[in-house]
């Protein structure tokens, strides 16, 4: 009789049912935010809105990138039409130009190669001969107004404006003797040095305009147009992150901002959760993960709707026990360690929310 008691009352309090472990449901979570930051200018959704991807959340203040970004644009226009001017070379009418320079110095050279022409010599003789006669005038002159002056027929200053005459005349035949030993000796040395030096200097500045730019400076222009365009499109993108739009479709959670509002960059602003994609995380005693394949399929059953199953397939199984004690030495300690797993709901039409409890059934019990 008490025999029969006991065994009644061991049946009465063994675990009925299949193995099972408890969870909870978790949908996939995504945090955004702005890469720049700023002052909210407007919030367009509220918590608990449902939103569909690319949808706009939240707009920022640009402060002042639209005039950094026009600034930078105006940089590339400048180093592009730098680049392009490099490209083309050096205009017609530099070219021209230089070749002017260049003709200029060659015939200057040339005109102090040859000398003076023989027509400038005989012209020189000439004034020196008219400068000779005036000279010897001026000294007749003198000489009779020296006599009258003895005499007392010629006053003093008569003299000498008489000797005067003379010394200028006496000057401007030295004058004419100079210029024609001048042009008798012909061009110095240092004068054809001086015109051979510039006719090889515009001719260097000819070659250098045909030629057009070097490879280097067209390159140094390429990459500084680079720079520029590069600084553009990193401008641009910025503008794009003052417009805070949603990755997925999904229900906005965690909303707690208003317009005037400072948020940092890299903040997340708002959370949004994606009710379609649904998992539960469990934790198996390890004497029971031999029940639990990656990749296999457990049935889940969720509170609120009774004995109906729903398919979760297994998608991650932790390779490191939890809750493990530092020193495992009997069965009933390794029925501490758990393994956590992951398991992907299909809600099959089912209005399943994160939050709710479920249970995954490992089979029947041992």
């Amino acid at each position: 009789m008490v025999g029969a008691l006991l065994a009644g009352l061991i049946a009465g309090n063994t675990p009925r049912g299949p193995l099972t472990v408890s969870g909870q449901l978790e949908a996939d979570e995504v945090r955004v935010g702005s890469r720049i930051g700023g002052r909210v200018r407007q919030v367009h959704v509220e918590e608990g809105a449902a939103v569909i991807a690319s949808q706009v959340l939240v707009t920022l203040e640009p402060f002042d990138l639209e005039e950094r970004i026009a600034e930078a644009q105006a940089q590339l226009e400048a180093a592009r039409a730098h680049s392009a001017r490099l490209e083309a070379g050096a205009r017609p009418q530099e070219v021209a130009q230089a070749k002017a320079l260049r003709d200029e110095a060659a015939a200057r050279l040339q005109d102090l190669r040859r000398g003076p022409r023989a027509q400038e010599i005989k012209a020189a003789r000439v004034g020196l001969e008219l400068a000779e006669a005036e000279r010897r005038l001026a000294a007749l002159e003198r000489e009779r107004i020296r006599a009258l002056h003895s005499s007392g027929a010629a006053p003093q200053d008569q003299l000498d404006a008489a000797n005067t005459r003379w010394e200028v005349a006496e000057a401007r035949v030295q004058t004419r003797q100079e210029e024609l030993a001048l042009l008798l000796e012909g061009t110095r040395a240092e004068q054809v040095a001086q015109a051979q030096a510039r006719l090889e200097q515009a001719q260097a500045a000819l070659d250098l305009v045909e030629a057009g730019f070097p490879p280097q400076d067209r390159a140094q222009a390429e990459w500084l147009e680079r720079a520029a365009a590069a600084r553009v499109a990193a401008l641009e993108r910025a503008r794009e992150e003052l417009t805070v739009r949603a990755p997925l479709g999904g229900v906005v959670d965690a909303l707690d901002l208003r317009p005037g509002a400072l948020v940092p960059a890299n903040a997340p602003l708002l959370s949004i959760r994606d009710p379609s994609r649904l998992w539960v995380r469990a934790y198996v005693p390890a004497p029971y993960l031999g029940r639990v394949r990656e990749s296999g399929v457990l049935e889940v059953r969720v509170d609120g709707f009774g004995e109906r199953a729903f398919s979760g397939a297994v998608e991650f199984v932790s390779l490191q026990a939890e809750f493990t004690p530092s020193n495992v030495q009997s069965p009933e300690e390794r029925q501490q360690q758990v393994f956590r797993v992951r398991l992907r709901i299909d809600p099959a039409g089912a209005d399943l929310r994160p939050g709710m409890n479920a249970d995954v059934i490992l089979g029947p019990r041992p």
